[in-house]
């Protein structure tokens, strides 16, 4: 049997069957995409295809001795859905394509995706980029996320939806693409050396009290 996580499947209520989800950042994909996932999900006679909160599309009744050809089959990476690390960047269309939209997200999520998908932190950590006040990526509830603004980014730490579910609190505002990035790494970076094993964001935050790691954050 495999261990969760390992060659990215989880385990499912039969304790037969696995499921995988291939990382697709930020939720956007191609065609061609979508139809090698159908074709490798009807090959091996797959039970679902599930699109996961994370705007992933897991692959669900994958036998064991099947999950390397699937991997093989897909030619595509796993997505990062359980273990100590960044798990997901949700992020809204933006000024790509909605019309509410007011900062770029997609470009601002592709960045934070290519920088911290998969990183391993101390606790699980979700990430989040809405390009508006509306925060259709659920900013409230991610460890670290991007809010746009007319005047720039908004930087909200410390949201989690879990069992003891905790909304997120602005760190900066009005900061443009650069100042947002370097303020997601110091307080990252905080978080990796000073959070204890398993512990969110807004757990830590809780423990050291968020003046002092305001205060962290603007070295």
């Amino acid at each position: 049997m495999l261990k969760l996580g390992e060659k990215g499947t989880i385990l499912q209520r039969d304790k037969e069957t696995y499921a995988i989800a291939p990382h697709i950042p930020c939720g956007v994909t191609t065609p061609e995409a979508l139809r090698k996932i159908a074709d490798v999900a009807e090959k091996y006679e797959c039970k679902a295809l599930k699109i996961t909160s994370a705007a992933r599309i897991a692959i669900v009744g994958i036998k064991e001795e099947d999950v390397d050809r699937v991997w093989e089959d897909l030619g595509m990476s796993l997505g990062h859905a359980v273990g100590l690390c960044v798990r997901s960047v949700k992020v809204c269309p933006g000024t790509a394509f909605c019309r509410l939209g007011l900062q770029d997200s997609l470009t601002m999520g592709m960045k934070l995706d290519e920088l911290y998908h998969g990183a391993e932190l101390p606790g699980k950590t979700k990430m989040g980029v809405s390009a508006c006040t509306n925060q259709c990526a659920e900013n409230c509830i991610k460890d670290v996320s991007l809010m746009g603004k007319k005047k720039g980014w908004t930087v909200m730490v410390g949201g989690a939806g879990a069992r003891k579910p905790r909304l997120a609190q602005v760190l900066a505002e009005d900061l443009d693409s650069d100042q947002a990035l370097a303020k997601i790494n110091q307080a990252v970076e905080y978080y990796k050396e000073n959070a204890k094993k398993n512990e969110r964001m807004g757990a830590m935050i809780d423990r050291i009290g968020f003046d002092a790691f305001c205060s962290a954050c603007q070295s």
